[in-house]
């Protein structure tokens, strides 16, 4: 673990992505902090006023939208929605998909086969569209979209997670430890789960981009968190209107969601280069000895 944290400290992409994500981070808990309604408040005399304006005494420093309503605080806001949706959204997926994944890969058979070709109908569905069908019939809201984005999304954990187990399954330890009479569960809880959460947090950690930005399409269409929870694909989508008259409607929108997932995939592409052994110096190497 001190390797990992000596590795990821002198890492250039690891250091901005980790502070790309606090900036966000930050921005999320100062949403929290102030209160809800003040990014909410509609005043038509202030409507749309540039960066750094000041009316009334209150500084815009991000500027107003059409209704008055100060930019800043609406992209705390939906900071504070997006890091929530993508974490719990990847946590359920990952969750379901990593036990399909391991049940489907150990047992095999009957129920490796079901379940995959589960996996192959929902996948023969592209998800925006799954859920786009989805949360029509059960209608928009914060709960509703983790749990389609979540359920939709298992498929991807449960292949590579499957893939892993099916090889380590054959592995020496897990014969061993059939062969002494471990039972099917202590094997899969001591020798399998722990060498598959490498590949779990690197699928986790993309899947939070990803569904950061699936979040904001769906925001954007109308079917996001729903009430009047300020999203950042909400705040797009109110900005169409005016995007050449009112540049920093859409522009600021846009740039939180470009910083965030973009900080989520520079941690994501080390994590990757990281746990791959075939991409990093053996330990055992030799060094060429000088004439």
């Amino acid at each position: 673990m001190p390797a990992f944290f000596r590795a990821a400290v002198r890492s250039p992409a690891v250091l901005a992505g980790t502070s790309l994500i606090l900036v966000m981070t930050v921005l999320a808990l100062f949403g929290a902090w102030q209160h809800s309604a003040a990014g909410l408040a509609v005043r038509v005399e202030d409507r749309l006023q540039p960066p750094l304006s000041a009316r009334g005494g209150v500084r815009h420093w991000l500027g107003t939208d059409s209704l008055g309503r100060d930019i800043l605080l609406r992209l705390a806001s939906g900071a504070r929605v997006s890091l929530l949706i993508g974490a719990s959204a990847v946590l359920i997926g990952g969750t379901i998909g990593t036990m399909l994944g391991l049940v489907s890969g150990y047992a095999g058979g009957r129920i490796d086969r079901a379940i995959m070709r589960v996996g192959d109908m929902q996948m023969a569905f592209p998800t925006t569209l799954l859920a786009l069908a989805v949360l029509a019939v059960v209608g928009p809201g914060l709960r509703n979209i983790i749990l389609v984005l979540g359920v939709s999304s298992w498929v991807t954990y449960a292949r590579l997670v499957r893939a892993e187990t099916l090889s380590l399954k054959e592995r020496e330890y897990v014969l061993a430890a059939r062969a002494l009479g471990a039972s099917a569960t202590r094997i899969l809880r001591r020798h399998l789960v722990p060498n598959v959460l490498g590949v779990m947090v690197v699928i986790a950690t993309f899947s939070v981009a990803t569904t950061i930005l699936a979040e904001s399409g769906l925001s954007f269409l109308g079917l996001g968190a729903g009430g009047r929870t300020p999203t950042w694909g909400v705040m797009l989508a109110d900005a169409r209107e005016y995007m050449t008259d009112a540049w920093w409607l859409t522009a600021f929108p846009g740039l939180a969601i470009l910083v965030t997932v973009l900080g989520v995939n520079l941690i994501g592409d080390w994590l990757r280069d990281y746990l791959d052994p075939r991409l990093r110096r053996p330990a055992t190497e030799v060094l060429p000895r000088h004439p």
